[in-house]
C-alpha cells in the first residue's frame, strides 16, 4: 500500500475516534441535567408529602379546637340545666345538649380519621425521604462516573491530537493538504473504504478501471461525486453478486 495512503487512512481513524469522543463530551451536560431533574423530582416528592402533613395537622388542630369548644359549651350546658326553673327551659337545654353531643361525637370521629390519615401521610413522607436519600446516593455516584468518563475521555482527544501531530509530519505535504480541504468539505470524513465496486460513503458506483486502480491501493484516488479519498480493504469479504 502506498506509504501516504496508509498513514492518511491511520489519520482518518483518528479523527473518527476524536469526533466519536467529542460526541460523547457534547451529551454529557445533557446527562448531568437529567441526573438534577431526577434529584429535583423526589425532592419535590419530599416537600409535597411534607407540605401534605403539615396541612392535615393543620385542620387536625381546627378540629381540635373545634372539639374543645363543643366540649366547653356541653360542660356549660350541664352547668346551667341544674339552674332552669321550666320544664320548657329545661326541654330546651336538653335538646341543646344533646346537639352538642351530637357534634362531639361528630368531632370524635373526624379526629380519628384525621389520626389515621396521620399516619399514612408520615408513612408516605418517611418512604419520600428514603427515595430521595437513595437516589441522591445514586445520582452521586453516576455524577462521579460521569467526570471520570470526562476526564478519560479529554486524555484520550489530548492523546489522538498527539498522535495526529506526529502523523501529520510523516505524510507528504500535498496529501496532507488534500486530506485536510476534503474533511473541511466533507465534515471531517475525508478517507472512506470502497467496497463491491462502489464508494462506501456516497453510495455511486465507481467505474470499473477505477475500482481496479483503488484496489491496487497504489496511489491517491477520488471519488468522482464526493471527492474523498478511497482505499480497497483486501481483508473485507465481498458481496457475492447474484447468478
Amino acid at each position: 500500500m502506498l506509504p501516504d495512503l496508509e498513514r492518511l487512512i491511520r489519520l482518518q481513524q483518528l479523527e473518527n475516534d476524536a469526533t466519536d469522543a467529542r460526541r460523547v463530551i457534547d451529551l454529557l451536560p445533557s446527562q448531568l441535567d437529567a441526573l438534577e431533574d431526577r434529584l429535583a423530582a423526589r425532592t419535590r416528592a419530599v416537600t409535597d408529602a411534607q407540605q401534605q402533613l403539615a396541612d392535615h395537622r393543620a385542620a387536625r388542630s381546627h378540629l381540635e379546637k373545634d372539639f374543645a369548644a363543643v366540649q366547653s359549651r356541653l360542660s356549660r350546658y350541664k352547668d346551667q340545666i341544674m339552674e332552669v326553673k321550666t320544664n320548657k327551659e329545661y326541654q330546651a337545654m336538653q335538646k341543646e345538649m344533646a346537639a352538642a353531643q351530637e357534634d362531639v361525637a361528630r368531632l370524635e370521629d373526624r379526629i380519628l380519621e384525621r389520626m389515621l390519615e396521620a399516619d399514612e401521610l408520615t408513612a408516605r413522607l418517611k418512604q419520600a425521604e428514603k427515595d430521595s436519600a437513595a437516589e441522591r446516593a445514586a445520582v452521586e455516584r453516576e455524577r462521579a462516573a460521569l467526570a471520570e468518563e470526562r476526564t478519560a475521555l479529554d486524555e484520550r482527544l489530548a492523546t489522538f491530537a498527539e498522535q495526529r501531530g506526529r502523523l501529520a509530519a510523516e505524510i507528504d505535504r500535498q496529501a496532507y493538504a488534500l486530506f485536510e480541504t476534503v474533511a473541511r468539505q466533507r465534515k471531517g470524513i475525508a478517507v472512506v473504504e470502497a467496497r463491491d465496486g462502489h464508494c462506501t460513503c456516497c453510495n455511486v458506483r465507481l467505474r470499473p478501471q477505477v475500482f481496479n486502480d483503488i484496489r491496487s491501493n497504489s496511489t491517491l484516488i477520488q471519488c468522482d461525486s464526493c471527492q474523498r479519498i478511497l482505499y480497497f480493504n483486501p481483508d473485507r469479504p465481498s458481496i457475492p453478486t447474484s447468478q
